[in-house]
């Protein structure tokens, strides 16, 4: 199931209105750990999977990326994306995920941020990013934790008076599409387990060089209080690996 939520007027002027569509990759709480993860970009061929507003494909050629290819399934994020960058190293394409379609080996590093949630199949896309990587390519992305989609309800749990009393996860080997409520909308995403994702990569021939489930730090605790709430339960899964074989 292919999904453009970001088409619909409604859904995408309110995700237009969240600080990450307005303040940029400083505005990602992930972001400063996404980018620890990442390899040197300079002088590298790059795809970005999912590419929303372009935010990542800008920032690769900041760092020196000979070229850069952003793919989204949404035509006006990629209408945001041109309005925001007219660069002659950014190429971007209105393509599904599951639908690309390029060369073997035609790109060193391939990033995906917050859409491969939206990939019914992770290991037929593990293969492909494995296929289409050169050898001692990079992948780095971010997804939802699974603790985190486990349930559709994707909440916390409350008493009488409204507090907060513990994140709920139930159902968490049942793998598969949730609908969840996300800015007002039913958006469908797939669960899938920690282990699903870490064991298809190691069969598409994948070595997994970092994990992080984004343990707030001190000096994002200081600037958002809000971000305590992620010392209760992860909210993102972070993982970058590397093309063994």
């Amino acid at each position: 199931m292919k999904q453009n939520k970001y088409d619909e007027s409604s859904f995408f002027n309110e995700y237009s209105r969240m600080p990450r569509s307005t303040g940029g990759l400083e505005a990602a709480g992930e972001w400063p750990e996404l980018r620890r993860m990442l390899p040197n970009l300079k002088d590298k061929s790059v795809l970005d999977l999912g590419c929303g507003y372009g935010w990542h494909c800008r920032y690769a050629v900041e760092q020196g990326a000979k070229s850069v290819l952003g793919i989204d399934i949404s035509e006006k994020m990629l209408e945001r994306a041109r309005g925001l960058t007219d660069h002659q190293h950014i190429e971007y394409r209105r393509v599904a995920i599951e639908d690309l379609n390029v060369d073997d080996e035609s790109f060193e590093v391939v990033i995906s941020s917050l859409a491969i949630h939206y990939i019914g199949d992770f290991e037929s896309l593990g293969h492909k990013v494995h296929r289409i990587l050169t050898p001692g390519g990079h992948f780095v992305f971010s997804v939802e934790h699974p603790m985190f989609t486990a349930l559709e309800a994707q909440d916390f749990y409350y008493d009488t008076t409204g507090t907060k009393l513990h994140w709920p996860v139930d159902n968490y080997h049942l793998e598969g599409v949730r609908e969840a409520d996300f800015l007002g909308h039913a958006v469908m995403k797939y669960h899938r387990t920690v282990s699903t994702y870490v064991n298809g990569l190691l069969s598409a021939g994948f070595r997994l060089t970092q994990i992080s489930e984004l343990k707030p730090t001190a000096e994002m605790l200081s600037s958002n209080p809000a971000y305590e709430e992620e010392l209760r339960r992860p909210m993102f899964m972070l993982i970058s690996a590397v093309k063994e074989w």
